[in-house]
């Protein structure tokens, strides 16, 4: 078993360089930011769907921009709008007068890696065309089904401080992806930073007046791509074989098993959780656990790895009841609650 797992030790270091290259060119465009770009690559490794939270200005496309240009991965950005329809995600067939014959017409949902840009501006019909997309890798235009293209990746955001003109996804449709970030102000530092470089006056004049998300197109700072798509799913079978020890398989059991019935572990919080995390949540953390080991370089997965992207992948999928939502106690604050509590091997 040693022997297999230090052959897998040095083709996970050998494979995983890529980490470190694609972080560095993302890191001319994005300052700061670590912990969104590790997680984007968590997804992008798992073959699992993010959605991304925060205000207006933290950099949310322009970071999934830069990581889809690191990629050499088609992109393709879809502003979410009230008007929105189903044909303008997916397609539609377009009628050929010369050949008196129906054409597909295929919509931007063909690409490698998707931003749903405010993916709750949509109506509940647009949405479900995304996600049905999402969870078959398919579309159907009128009779025919077409493959998307792989990887496939959709990177969803959406507004947290404005409800007028919105459609809120509903927690069922959440639950489909794999992630939730809730992506936060940068630091004085950081933010000193971002002003220093939007001011330096070897940049493009237009874009340094634009504000922060000048593009990764921007002169001087253009990702460059440093990993082909075949790479990426080579990278993903190797994930999949990554270690876990039965010890951090049953932890990652009772996190999520706690979600459910937290009085089993002597956690009184009961009368606050509404709804647990399902099955789901066990297979995601079990994976995101094994990509983040793999952007450490390591074919083990640690308790602490476990610890790390627990938040992002059941912070959504503990749904509190009415009377935690009265103390204001969040879904976020229940799952921290249940790390804090259960036993860590």
């Amino acid at each position: 078993m040693n022997s297999e797992l230090e052959l897998l030790t040095e083709r996970i270091v050998e494979q995983s360089k890529f980490v470190d290259r694609l972080t560095a060119e993302v890191g001319k465009v994005i300052v700061g930011q670590r912990y969104m770009i590790d997680r984007l690559m968590v997804g992008l490794l798992c073959n699992g769907h993010i959605l991304l939270e925060g205000v207006p200005g933290l950099a949310k496309t322009l970071a999934v921009r830069s990581l889809a240009a690191g990629l050499s991965a088609q992109f393709q950005r879809i502003q979410f709008t009230p008007d929105l329809l189903p044909a303008d995600l997916v397609g539609t067939l377009i009628f050929n007068q010369k050949e008196g014959t129906f054409e597909p017409r295929k919509g931007p949902v063909f690409a490698n890696i998707i931003l749903a840009d405010e993916i709750n501006r949509a109506p509940a019909k647009v949405q479900s065309a995304l996600l049905e997309a999402m969870q078959e890798h398919q579309v159907t235009i009128g009779t025919t089904t077409y493959p998307l293209p792989e990887p496939f990746l959709v990177l969803a955001t959406q507004n947290p401080i404005e409800q007028e003109g919105t459609y809120p996804l509903p927690e069922a449709q959440v639950d489909r992806f794999m992630l939730k970030l809730n992506v936060t102000y940068p630091t004085r530092k950081e933010e000193r930073a971002i002003l220093d470089r939007m001011l330096d006056p070897w940049l493009d004049q237009g874009a340094a007046q634009a504000g922060v998300d000048t593009g990764p197109e921007t002169s001087n700072m253009k990702v460059e791509p440093v990993i082909s798509t075949r790479e990426i799913l080579e990278a993903r079978q190797l994930v999949k074989q990554i270690y876990i020890d039965e010890k951090v398989k049953n932890y990652i059991i009772d996190i999520v098993s706690a979600t459910r019935r937290p009085t089993d572990y002597k956690i009184d919080i009961a009368h606050f959780i509404q709804y647990g995390a399902s099955p789901r949540a066990t297979i995601f953390l079990a994976l995101a656990a094994k990509a983040y080991a793999f952007l450490r370089h390591r074919a083990h997965v640690t308790p602490d790895d476990v610890k790390t992207v627990g938040m992002d992948v059941l912070r959504h999928r503990v749904i509190p009841t009415y009377e935690a939502e009265a103390e204001e106690v969040t879904g976020q604050d229940l799952v921290r609650k249940i790390f804090e509590e259960v036993e860590v091997p």
